[in-house]
């Protein structure tokens, strides 16, 4: 059987090697240049290791800005269950030490239950198979483990009230759904916030964004739209978004008000 995970790896890092001779770099100068060891620029040229969402932006950028680096890395390994625009940020995620979330449209993935996946899948246009719909919840799956096996993460959602009210797969998903965005609300590291319905005062009417800061402190910025998503590495982007952000943290609910409002919301259906 052929490994398509290695030989992506092997592919990429070909095409890593090659825009750095291109540019006329030693393998050294590029290692300063991307903040690595001379070693570990060595295992991504050979294909022996997945490379970190910083490198990929450095290596970007020294190697004259192309777009090629970032193209390649987007098919590098394949994420059943997640689009490929998304799949740079579900990487970022990984090792995040911040996460904000903030949805105009539905409960974000890292919330959902398997009844509202099925629910939304239910309704896409195209339609998609039994396969897809079982991938698409494996993932999110797979990336809700971060709640609990990163607790020195902060995490943080801001979620529209009218979400829960359109009852997405009817009462008894909905239900289901305010219930365990109520279990997670009792992590520590996690923090929820509703948007009220009526509300004189909102900073995210322009519509969805995430914000997640590094390890290494940086931050990144994420807007999906439809069959589209953008990764936001530009300071001043990312600037304007988190003072929204941070504005709409003021004007939603406070955490103890929104757990009020959904305990509420669960015992009126």
């Amino acid at each position: 059987m052929v490994d398509e995970s290695s030989d992506s790896l092997r592919t990429f890092g070909a095409v890593v090697q090659a825009l750095r001779e291109h540019a006329g770099l030693s393998r050294e100068e590029f290692a300063k240049g991307v903040q690595f060891s001379k070693h570990t620029v060595a295992s991504v040229e050979l294909g022996r290791r997945l490379p970190d969402v910083s490198f990929v932006e450095r290596a970007e950028e020294i190697t004259g800005g192309t777009g090629a680096i970032r193209k390649a890395v987007a098919h590098l390994v394949r994420q059943p269950g997640l689009a490929v625009w998304f799949r740079r940020w579900a990487q970022l995620e990984r090792t995040a030490i911040t996460l904000c979330t903030y949805d105009c449209r539905m409960v974000p993935g890292l919330l959902q239950t398997e009844a509202y996946v099925r629910a939304l899948a239910a309704d896409q246009l195209p339609p998609i198979d039994d396969a897809q719909i079982e991938e698409r919840w494996a993932a999110r799956m797979e990336r809700q483990k971060l709640l609990v096996e990163r607790p020195n993460t902060a995490f943080s959602f801001i979620l529209e009230e009218y979400v829960f009210l359109r009852r997405t797969g009817g009462t008894d998903v909905t239900r289901e759904l305010i219930g365990h965005v109520l279990e997670v609300a009792e992590l520590r590291n996690v923090e929820i916030q509703v948007m009220p319905l009526v509300s004189p005062f909102h900073s995210g009417l322009q519509g969805p964004m995430r914000l997640l800061e590094t390890p290494e402190f940086k931050w990144f910025a994420y807007s999906e739209g439809q069959e589209s998503g953008q990764l936001i590495t530009d300071p001043k982007a990312i600037s304007i978004l988190q003072r929204r952000y941070a504005s709409m943290r003021s004007q939603a609910l406070s955490p103890q008000d929104s757990v009020s409002l959904l305990k509420q919301m669960r015992g009126d259906l």
